[in-house]
């Protein structure tokens, strides 16, 4: 049986999970702290790298391939960043290390612009967001951290509760819901596919802006529970045509390079058009982005930088190179 629940009681258990942290940081400095590992193992190699006077050579390539490589950037990023940087150079007249890194960070950021594409829930109504991802990842979490910025921005909310394996997600999308008066629609041992079809018939009946579906964790070799989120596809378009409006893809920045293996999978099974990084700040596999964006230009239409509601934002892909450098 469907349930339209909000929990009468935040426990303090769950409480530190949806609580924001205090205003006051701008967001550059928030997301030069989060990625204050990826900097000191990425920046810190690179300054003694690029140190004032020393010529370019094939050895200074050499070692910045290296460098790229242990930074979880992927062979063929760090390949075409090493290239790029040589013929940027090349082109510029550089002479010395130290301009040399100017080149790379120019090149990096080329690099990532693309990915730089804010999602516009304004194109349907409601907007069935999908979001899908290995165990652990942080689904539900950025649902929650979503919800919390779109009724900020006056979007009304239905959450489905998808995740039928884990009655824990469920409970913490109840927990979002009563605490931004949204309504959660779930089902005890249901179907996940159900559940979020009930939710979608009652934002549509309701004239709710934006469905947020959440789905339970699978990894990419398990075939049927591959297979269940195809189902649940299609069943979305059921309801709606043309729905889901956006498949987000949750990737945890500590998997690395494995980041684009599971993309590649996720995409082969769901049609992915949108990533979401988290966890960039418990991690200093940051570099994995331009793995990403070298395999492909898929918007990344936000990173998480810490466990606030404010942590989770859309990619700048400037701010994110300053982060790494400066």
């Amino acid at each position: 049986m469907f349930s339209f629940s909000k929990p009468d009681k935040i426990t303090e258990d769950n409480a530190a999970d949806t609580d924001p942290k205090p205003a006051g940081k701008s967001f550059a400095k928030r997301l030069r702290q989060s990625l204050s590992a990826t900097r000191a193992r990425l920046g810190g190699q690179l300054s003694a790298l690029f140190t004032l006077g020393r010529a370019i050579d094939e050895e200074l390539f050499e070692e910045l391939e290296t460098v790229l490589l242990g930074c979880d950037v992927g062979v063929d990023a760090t390949q075409f960043l090493v290239d790029g940087t040589r013929e940027r150079a090349r082109r510029s007249g550089v002479t010395n290390a130290e301009e040399l890194q100017v080149a790379l960070r120019e090149e990096l950021l080329a690099l990532l612009i693309p990915l730089e594409q804010p999602l516009d829930v304004s194109v349907a109504k409601p907007f069935v967001i999908l979001l899908a991802g290995v165990n652990g990842a942080g689904k539900t979490t950025s649902i929650g951290k979503l919800t919390k910025q779109f009724v900020a921005a006056d979007r009304s909310v239905v959450l489905a509760a998808g995740d039928t394996f884990r009655a824990a997600a469920e409970q913490q999308l109840k927990v979002w819901g009563e605490r931004n008066k949204v309504t959660v629609v779930s089902q005890e041992g249901g179907d996940s596919a159900a559940v979020i079809f009930d939710a979608i018939q009652s934002a549509k009946a309701k004239g709710t802006d934006i469905v947020l579906a959440d789905t339970a964790g699978r990894l990419p070799t398990q075939t049927h529970l591959m297979d269940e989120l195809k189902k649940v596809k299609r069943v979305i378009a059921k309801a709606i045509p043309g729905a889901p409006h956006e498949v987000l893809l949750v990737l945890d920045a500590n998997t690395g390079q494995n980041a684009v293996n599971q993309f590649k999978a996720f995409d082969q099974a769901l049609g992915v058009t949108g990533l979401a990084l988290t966890k960039l700040d418990g991690t200093a596999k940051g570099g994995a982005i331009a793995a990403i964006a070298r395999y492909r230009s898929i918007p990344l239409r936000y990173i998480g930088t810490g466990e606030g509601i404010e942590d989770l934002r859309p990619f700048d892909a400037r701010a994110f190179v300053e982060a790494l450098f400066v």
